[in-house]
């Protein structure tokens, strides 16, 4: 059994990197899974501490994710459209992998803030806020799942 959990954990840890990027895919929480699911072998083990941590910055760095981008947007001058079309940008961006998904949030924030009435330099001042809330979020996600990955492969590999 514990070559399964320890397959099935490096296909989420993988996955949780992929995640950090797609949207789709919740990164970070996959990687933490995976992290208990090494744990749960009968020769792998990490200190309480260590989980109950990096289980409170996963649920951080979740709902960070969903806030930043925004937060960005708000802090440009951005409308509830805006924000709005940055979110449904990012959707609709998936389509066309990955130039969409770094593209998409930017502007879907844009037109957002155009069918609001703003002029163009208020909504592509809304657009760069959301395309820079994305992009600190994904950053956030990467270094989060990142470091998982790498305290999952040291417990793994030098134990």
């Amino acid at each position: 059994m514990d070559y399964v959990f320890i397959i099935l954990g490096v296909v989420l840890m993988l996955s949780g990197i992929i995640g950090s990027i797609l949207p789709v895919l919740p990164g970070p929480p996959l990687s933490y899974i995976g992290l208990l699911l090494l744990h749960f072998t009968e020769n792998y083990h990490f200190a309480p501490n260590i989980l109950i941590t990096w289980g409170i910055i996963t649920a951080v760095v979740y709902a960070l994710d969903f806030a930043i981008p925004a937060f960005g947007t708000r802090r440009s001058g951005g409308s509830k459209r805006g924000v709005w079309g940055s979110v449904i940008g990012l959707i609709a961006g998936l389509f066309l992998f990955p130039l969409g998904i770094i593209i998409g949030p930017f502007v879907g924030a844009v037109i957002g803030e155009l069918s609001s009435g703003k002029d163009s330099n208020s909504a592509l001042r809304s657009g760069f806020g959301s395309f820079m809330g994305f992009l600190t979020g994904t950053i956030l996600k990467l270094i989060t799942s990142g470091i998982m990955l790498w305290l999952f492969g040291k417990e793994l590999f030098f134990n």
